[in-house]
């Protein structure tokens, strides 16, 4: 089994995530992942690891905001 690469690009962080590489990019350069800039053209790259580390802060923030919003299921009128 081949090695993960330790370099994503936008398209594979895109895939990983089941989004767009629009939002993906939104996501870049709004500083909530971490990405660096390559080349002469520019292109983006997310180090797996930081890709790892986004998901996790993602859960923990999610795991806050469940805690914070508990959901209560409406009560249903009697038939």
């Amino acid at each position: 089994m081949p090695a993960s690469p330790r370099f994503l690009t936008l398209a594979d962080v895109a895939e990983v995530l089941n989004t767009s590489s629009a939002q993906v990019y939104a996501l870049v350069r709004r500083g909530e992942l971490p990405a660096i800039k390559i080349g002469g053209r520019g292109q983006w790259r997310v180090e797996s690891a930081q890709l790892e580390q986004f998901i996790q802060r993602m859960y923990d923030e999610t795991r806050t905001f469940v805690d914070e919003h508990p959901f209560v299921e409406a009560e249903r009128p009697e038939v």
